[in-house]
């Protein structure tokens, strides 16, 4: 993932989403925004990625009831090879749908900036997930808001790494 710097507008439109308002409103459309975004700039660019200048990558899961392929847009924090991806689900009560597929089923793909590549997800716990933690709020600073309104569940972070 190439490095990226937000500008002020953008950082201005981070530190809203993670407000309660927002992030409830967000949760319920940007979905709808992301997708065709997405697929307009061939895998790109999402609303979320052009209005807040945090790296977003396109997580393609196997449903864990469906077994279907499922595309969820998400904020991916680089950690060299690997990619980290905090289930807050904007700070609801419930993990989201996604942190579920990768428990059912670790392969996945994430594309980011028109590619794709497989990978393979890991739950990580303790030390190292308090280490990426950290990484993963330094670029989305929305997180540690999350945290406070979760009522009491524990935000699950996964590790992807490359699976070649």
């Amino acid at each position: 993932m190439p490095d990226f710097k937000p500008n002020l507008f953008q950082r201005t439109n981070a530190k809203l989403a993670s407000t309660r308002p927002l992030a409830r409103l967000f949760s319920h459309t940007l979905h709808h925004l992301d997708k065709p975004v997405v697929r307009w700039s061939n895998g790109r660019y999402s609303a979320a990625s052009l209005l807040t200048g945090v790296p977003l990558v396109t997580l393609t899961s196997t449903g864990a009831k469906s077994g279907l392929p499922r595309e969820n847009p998400l904020i991916g924090t680089p950690d060299g090879d690997k990619i980290i991806l905090i289930a807050s689900n904007w700070g609801g009560k419930k993990h989201p749908s996604w942190y579920y597929n990768l428990k059912a089923t670790p392969a996945c793909t994430l594309t980011y900036d028109g590619k794709t590549e497989p990978y393979l997800a890991r739950e990580v716990s303790g030390e190292e997930k308090e280490a990426v933690w950290q990484k993963a709020a330094a670029i989305y600073p929305g997180y540690e808001a999350y945290k406070t309104r979760t009522a009491g569940r524990e935000i699950p972070v996964l590790l992807l790494s490359p699976d070649r």
